[in-house]
């Protein structure tokens, strides 16, 4: 509400009182308002209320919007899950900000990450040149998977997840939450690559980690050779090298950080990660893959079909 608005309503409001002494001339003059603009403002009271209403319409698909799936969005997040409804929802991102901003509705907001934790890697001889070189996308999906593993705090202890995504899709394609670091748990996250996207990879598609001692040591480094697939790894220390990777567990902690403080077991971690990764996978929609979901954007790249309305994709 401007600023006229404002004074134009405390005016409506006093001269509508029973006890009221005080005429709209005088009130306008005390207001600094005009008589005209305040006779305006009460002849388009049934104009404001259509567009009050309209706009609290629209506020509750932001809001619906916004809590889809029990994960918060952002401003984009929202317009994309807008874009996905049937029918879809066409609302930019101007509206939704000022309808968010009206009705008190604040966006998540990520925060940096002041110290990357790095892996204490075993020094060896096998260490694979940075074959990759930042090229996350150039190539298509299933040519540049990226892999790390990261750490769960729950309940005074950690677990750790170690994951597999698409570099050009982002798709999450294998994913494993284990109590321990022992080994075996991230040579079980390229089993279940194999098993569920062997057919869809070939002798170019690159695997690329950092220089820890679970990617470097000889049972990785075999599966990965029996696998077909070349490997690739980052320069020490540098995380920019797997920097999608990155961004994937910060928003990933980001949006389930609530639900874990409140896991109280293991058992309970690995629900809210199996939710999280079928939402990411099917649901959380990403600006620059054309407003899609990863899934979506798979199939969109290797159909050549948009499934949004004409005009939405830019």
């Amino acid at each position: 509400m401007d600023n006229s608005s404002a004074k134009f309503e405390i005016i409506f409001e006093i001269v509508s009182r029973d006890d009221n002494v005080q005429n709209i001339k005088e009130l306008c003059e005390i207001a600094g308002v005009s008589r005209s603009g305040y006779y305006n403002w009460v002849a388009s009271a049934d104009k404001r209320a259509q567009r009050e209403a309209m706009d609290q319409a629209d506020f509750e698909k932001i809001l619906e919007a916004f809590r889809f799936r029990g994960y918060d969005k952002g401003i984009r997040g929202i317009n994309m899950r807008l874009l996905h409804l049937n029918p879809p929802v066409i609302m930019n991102l101007k509206k939704i900000r000022r309808l968010m901003h009206k009705y008190g509705l604040f966006c998540p907001i990520r925060k940096a990450n002041p110290y990357r934790r790095m892996a204490k890697a075993i020094k060896t001889d096998a260490v694979f040149d940075n074959i990759l070189n930042r090229e996350f996308e150039e190539h298509g999906p299933r040519k540049v998977l990226l892999t790390d593993i990261t750490y769960i705090p729950y309940c005074g202890i950690f677990c750790y997840l170690s994951v597999i995504i698409d570099g050009c899709t982002k798709q999450a394609l294998a994913y494993v939450l284990s109590e321990s670091l022992e080994l075996d748990f991230v040579l079980d996250t390229v089993n279940i690559l194999i098993e569920k996207h062997g057919i869809s990879l070939d002798s170019e598609t690159l695997i690329h980690s950092d220089q820890g001692c679970h990617y470097t040591s000889k049972k990785f480094r075999q599966i990965i050779m029996d696998s077909g697939l070349r490997q690739s790894m980052s320069r020490r220390g540098n995380c920019w090298d797997n920097a999608p990777q990155e961004s994937f567990f910060g928003h990933m902690k980001d949006e389930i950080g609530i639900k874990i403080k409140e896991a109280q077991s293991f058992d309970e971690v690995h629900i809210i990660i199996d939710d999280w990764m079928d939402y990411y996978n099917k649901d959380r929609y990403q600006w620059q893959l054309a407003k899609l979901s990863p899934d979506e954007y798979y199939r969109y790249l290797t159909t050549g079909v948009y499934p949004l309305p004409t005009g939405t994709k830019n």
